[in-house]
């Protein structure tokens, strides 16, 4: 959990006006992406400001938040939303949240707390979005799956430049399913009920996260848009190593991804534009295509891991729906003073 002095220190900082956007088509424009920040144990909270200094001095149009908000050993109180929320509000542009697990999927951990992890999930759903529009400074409207303070209200899409951005809550942690008791049980305080609970609400929000990728990459046909932007914060189970004989999806512990991950790649076959697939949970800055398989390429889908705790920077994105490619991705890294 940050310090209670973050608040002032966001307040502090110097920023930059902004014009307001909207789903209007504009001709080439640049968005940010950043996440898993700041952590707690890693003495974040004196590195965040150049960070958040950097990106409001930026062009960018928009910037899209892939989770995390705390570190996974820290306690899940109500102020470390509040702290985040504090953190958004002192961003000039429009920035986008999507949820990662530390700030509910492992708040079941002892360490964390002890906490119902759908309680945390039902608490962020009514904290996080407000209102119906981004946060941030200058705001700008979002569609969303649900209702304000209901279920998938987190689960995001707005359109612009000839591109639509979608926000998924698909968090680390396995996507929330448990898989056995020992796991139920381990360093936590989650009784077998709580586990069920959990995997229940793993099988319903899967569904609602298929259902909403399917109908963006339907509006995406309809706009005739060039590119798609998937963001979530949990890495897949995409092949680390790069080997031919080790496939992380197949592991158990990423078992939880596999029905959304075939749909992506279902979508995407479909789709004539470009596919940005944007996570973070893995916390290193990486570039590829990863998909079908290290060997074997889905041409027109691109993952961009962003960068996390303790490597506090972000990456700016430049769209040009002109170019086949569309989208020009530039790591930012932030020197600290």
């Amino acid at each position: 959990m940050l310090v209670r002095s973050l608040a002032s220190v966001l307040a502090a900082l110097s920023l930059v006006s902004c014009a307001s956007v909207g789903p209007q088509a504009t001709p080439g424009f640049a968005f940010g992406l950043w996440g898993d920040m700041p952590y707690q144990k890693a003495g974040d909270g004196s590195k965040l400001p150049a960070v958040l200094r950097s990106i409001n001095q930026s062009d960018i149009a928009f910037s899209l938040y892939d989770g995390d908000i705390k570190d996974g050993s820290s306690q899940c109180t109500d102020s470390i939303y509040q702290d985040a929320l504090a953190m958004f509000g002192s961003m000039a542009k429009p920035v986008v949240y999507v949820p990662g697990d530390n700030e509910w999927t492992d708040c079941h951990r002892l360490n964390n707390g002890g906490y119902d992890t759908l309680e945390r999930l039902a608490y962020l759903r009514r904290v996080m979005y407000p209102t119906l529009n981004s946060l941030g400074q200058t705001q700008m409207p979002l569609e969303h799956q649900g209702q304000l303070g209901e279920k998938y209200v987190e689960n995001t899409r707005f359109s612009h430049g000839g591109v639509v951005f979608v926000g998924l809550n698909v968090p680390g942690s396995n996507n929330n399913l448990v898989l056995s008791a020992k796991e139920c049980s381990a360093k936590s305080a989650r009784k077998t009920a709580q586990c069920d609970a959990a995997s229940a609400e793993y099988l319903e929000r899967d569904s609602a996260n298929v259902a909403w990728l399917a109908a963006s990459f339907a509006q995406a046909k309809a706009q005739k848009a060039r590119g798609i932007v998937l963001v979530l914060q949990a890495d897949p189970g995409f092949d680390l190593p790069e080997t031919e004989d080790v496939d992380e999806s197949t592991a158990a512990g990423y078992v939880g991804y596999r029905n959304f991950m075939d749909a992506v790649v279902k979508e995407t076959e479909q789709f004539p534009g470009q596919v940005l697939f944007v996570h973070g949970d893995t916390h290193f800055f990486k570039l590829d295509k990863p998909l079908y398989s290290p060997t074997r390429m889905l041409p027109n889908l691109t993952r961009l891991q962003t960068f996390g705790s303790p490597s506090l920077h972000w990456v700016r994105v430049t769209v040009d729906v002109a170019s086949d490619n569309v989208f020009t991705v530039q790591p930012v890294v932030v020197r600290q003073p």
